[in-house]
């Protein structure tokens, strides 16, 4: 049997420049491609499906994203090609902290090109049966609509639509009524413009989602349990918890490990654990998307899945 495929809407891919000392005192340069809709593909990929990743690229930092691409996300890619270069972000980790030095974003598509990205991801959505849609960076680079119309368009091909966005872009995906949201608590303060500082605040914004279009909902906590909404139930997804490590894209992974464990016909249950324990296993790692399937699966084991008490009670 193949692996089931998962087109991702990733317009803004980036190559990434680390400085790092190993060994004691050699530095090293690495680089890598990056952006979330990168690291989602990467563990899409990891978790046994084939990730089908939709972006723009140009420039010379395009030339150079290309292969390095094709080694992070594995599967298939289809770009197209923009007049304006491709973000490009440089990091200093010498010191044992991050620290960004420079930054260059790349400028927003052409109509033209915007409209060959859309029905691009369209018809690998269609073929794949699953779409993640991930935020643009800059954030305010495409029109808002598209966010709404790739849910709507999706969906009414009964492709499953699962959205990582951040508010205004989640506000027009979810007039489509999209199968899954994730966003972390800042995000939903964000878009319930409150506080969601308590469990009950937390299920309250939780529940506007849902009211707003979202059949499925996953708040995301950092080190603390996450709320999940499904169908009728209400529950805290709890994963392994680690003292040091690195926070970059373990929500990325969650995402991807979620997706890729859904479409492999798996439980919305047994994919929520695996994606817990994908976000976990990123946390231990300086490469972002890049844990293996077996830490994975090894972390499930410590990750529980259990009622919400603040939805019993109410």
């Amino acid at each position: 049997m193949s692996a089931p495929s998962v087109a991702l809407f990733a317009p803004n891919p980036l190559l990434t420049v680390t400085l790092e000392v190993e060994g004691g005192e050699r530095q090293s340069v690495h680089f890598h491609a990056g952006g979330q809709g990168v690291w989602v593909a990467g563990m899409v990929g990891r978790m046994g499906a084939t990730p089908v990743l939709c972006g723009l690229i140009g420039g010379e930092p395009g030339q150079l994203l290309r292969p390095l691409i094709g080694n992070a996300v594995g599967g298939r890619s289809h770009f197209v090609e923009t007049a304006s270069a491709s973000g490009c972000y440089v990091t200093d980790r010498r010191s044992g902290e991050r620290e960004l030095l420079a930054m260059s974003l790349s400028d927003p598509p052409s109509r033209h090109e915007l409209d060959e990205l859309f029905s691009l991801t369209c018809v690998q959505a269609l073929a794949c049966g699953w779409l993640v849609i991930t935020n643009p960076l800059p954030g305010e680079s495409l029109p808002l609509e598209i966010y709404g119309d790739l849910v709507a368009d999706a969906r009414g091909s009964d492709c499953r639509t699962l959205v990582d966005l951040s508010s205004p872009r989640l506000d027009s995906a979810l007039a489509s009524e999209p199968d899954l949201v994730k966003i972390n608590d800042w995000e939903l303060a964000e878009f319930v413009r409150g506080p969601v500082s308590t469990p009950e605040l937390l299920l309250a914004g939780a529940h506007r989602l849902r009211d707003a279009g979202a059949r499925s909902v996953i708040v995301t906590r950092g080190e603390l349990p996450a709320l999940v909404l499904h169908e009728e139930d209400a529950w805290q997804l709890t994963p392994p918890r680690f003292e040091h490590g690195f926070r970059e894209g373990c929500g990325d992974a969650m995402m991807g490990a979620l997706a890729a464990v859904w479409a492999r016909g798996e439980s919305f249950e047994r994919a929520l654990v695996l994606g817990a324990a994908a976000g976990a296993a990123n946390f231990l790692r300086r490469g972002l998307g890049h844990a293996s399937r077996e830490v994975v699966e090894q972390l499930a084991d410590a990750v529980t899945l259990e009622p919400w008490a603040e939805a019993q009670a109410a």
